[in-house]
Parts: C-alpha cells; sequence; structure tokens
C-alpha cells in the first residue's frame, strides 16, 4: 500500500515514521519541507490512502476527497462533520467506493488497555462497581497559543475523545446510551477549558472521567473497583514504565493478593494501528460511523453545558 501523510506535525512525523516503504510524501500547505502543498496537487495514481494527521477544520473536505477519489483514509481523532447527517452520508459513500474511512484511536492498542479489557471481559472482577480514569498532560500554554486549538469545548474533545473510546471499548455499546454530565469545568490558564470532569452510569457502573492540560508531568491513571477485586493502570508506554495492576479481594477483609505488570518499551500502539489499519482495508471491512457519531453526540452536549454554565 503507498500512502501520503497529510500533516507534516508530531502526529503526522510518527505516522511516517510507521509506514516506512510505503510512504510516498507529505501534503502541507504550512511547511516548508512538505512535498506537496495541497492534496488536490499529488497525482491519484501514486497513491492508495492518506494518514490525515490535520486541524479539525479541514478534516471533512480532506476526507470528502479521498472518498470520492477512492482512496482509503485514516483520519487522527476526533473527527467532527459540520452537520451531523454527513456522518451517514460519508459512511454510505465510502462503503460504494469501497474504500475504509478509519478513525483513529491508538490507545485501544495500549498493551494494558487491552489487559484491562481482557479482565472486564474474563468475569473474574464479578460486578464492577466504578471505574475512574485520569488523562492529564501539560499543554495548556502551547494550546493557549494556538488560535484553532483554544477554542470549543479544548480538553473535552481533545483528551475526552480518548477516553471515551476507551470506556467504548472496555463497556460497548452502553456508553453511547447513557447520560454523560459535567461533573467540573474550569479553565485556569486558557480561554477554553483546560481541566474537566464528566461522568454517567453506565450500565450500572459508575464512571469517572478527569482531563487537564495542567498537569506539568504527563500521567494517566485507572482505577477499576468490582466485587471480587479491583484492576489498576499507571502511566501509558509513552511516558512509561506503565503498570498494570490486579488485586484479588479477601473475604470478609484483609490484604489482597496482587499481581503487577510493568512495561518499559517504545510506545507500540502507532505501529499496531497502522498494522490494523492495513488489516481492516485487506478484509474488506466496511467503513462504519455509528459509535463517532454516537461520541460526537455525547461530546456536543457536554460542549453545550459548557456553555450555558
Amino acid at each position: 500500500m503507498r500512502v501520503i501523510v497529510a500533516g507534516q506535525g508530531i502526529q503526522g512525523q510518527k505516522r511516517r515514521k510507521i509506514c516506512g516503504d510505503e510512504f510516498v510524501g507529505f501534503v502541507d500547505p504550512f511547511s516548508a519541507g512538505s512535498d506537496f502543498k495541497n492534496i488536490r496537487d499529488v497525482p491519484l495514481e501514486k497513491y492508495d490512502a492518506v494518514l490525515a494527521c490535520i486541524p479539525d477544520e479541514p478534516k471533512q473536505d480532506i476526507v470528502e476527497f479521498c472518498i470520492k477519489n477512492g482512496k482509503h483514509v485514516l483520519v487522527e481523532k476526533p473527527l467532527w462533520f459540520r452537520d451531523i447527517s454527513n456522518f451517514k452520508a460519508l459512511e454510505e459513500m465510502a462503503n460504494r467506493n469501497g474504500v475504509l474511512c478509519y478513525i483513529a484511536y491508538n490507545h485501544r492498542f495500549e498493551p494494558h488497555f487491552v489487559n484491562m479489557a481482557r479482565s472486564i471481559q474474563d468475569g473474574w472482577l464479578g460486578e464492577i462497581y466504578r471505574c475512574r480514569m485520569f488523562y492529564g498532560n501539560g499543554t495548556a500554554r502551547l494550546v493557549k497559543e494556538s488560535a484553532w486549538r483554544d477554542k470549543g469545548g479544548g480538553v473535552l474533545p481533545d483528551l475526552g475523545s480518548h477516553l471515551l473510546d476507551t470506556c467504548k471499548f472496555w463497556f460497548g455499546e452502553e456508553v453511547e446510551n447513557s447520560k454523560w454530565e459535567i461533573v467540573s469545568a474550569n479553565s485556569f490558564e486558557n480561554a477554553a477549558p483546560d481541566h474537566v470532569i464528566i461522568g454517567a452510569n453506565v450500565n450500572g457502573i459508575q464512571v469517572e472521567l478527569e482531563m487537564t492540560m495542567l498537569m506539568w508531568k504527563n500521567h494517566f491513571t485507572c482505577d477499576v473497583l468490582a466485587h471480587n477485586g479491583s484492576v489498576h493502570i499507571e502511566s501509558l508506554c509513552k511516558w512509561g514504565p506503565t503498570k498494570y495492576i490486579e488485586r484479588k479481594r479477601v473475604f470478609p477483609s484483609g490484604k489482597p493478593p496482587e499481581t503487577q505488570t510493568i512495561l518499559t518499551q517504545s510506545d507500540p500502539t502507532w505501529e499496531l494501528e497502522y498494522s490494523h489499519f492495513k488489516n481492516l482495508i485487506d478484509e474488506k471491512v466496511s467503513t462504519n460511523f455509528v459509535w463517532h457519531e454516537g461520541m460526537y453526540k455525547i461530546l456536543s452536549s457536554l460542549e453545550g453545558s459548557l456553555g450555558a454554565s
């Protein structure tokens, strides 16, 4: 497969490294080192797919161009269309043209996220009471200096989309059917919110998701509390070491036996997701925007609450 990478920023550089010899060129209107300034300048016969690592505003136009011209496209999260009906329209167009539009959420390939999904699906935890996730980085100043990033829901769609997708990965379709609410929202340094907490009851599980741009040391934590024990994640591979902890409850009380898996390695998620994208293409899997439309509705509703507060 021959690919072009749209966007020569941090994400684009990561994608370019992973695609190796399949890389054809960069498309970026603002980078002096790009091979093309506009995707329409790239001869169609030179590539099969596009890795779109671009700001939110031009995403719809790029995706439409790719689909109409029979090109597969991996687009960095989140993908918002100006009209929600575009989800269905472009899904149908992609499937008519036999191409895949894949919205990238690389954290699904984080090793301990996969371990957590396995623990939840195995059922050994019994009734799950609560799941709390925290995702923080220190990008407040960088976002503040970016006109296209410091607006709207701020950290909510940026990091919140990852956390909601992780909930979907672990808990299934009930995530999109749940009533999500703003627990706390603040704009400590930025025009848009830079620290937000949201929550919902997901099929009886109390879920709380906290996200911030004010965590000067990048960090992720997760705690899942259940009848038969608890499971915990500390950090991600990219910020390693990352730790996965299982604790088996002792009845009626007592110190639980604990197992830990600690990984110190480079971030494997980009390569794993790229391989997954290619496998989906080889298997001729249809484009499906159902969950992404559901996430759009959740985040739009939450952003509306932010505007009203």
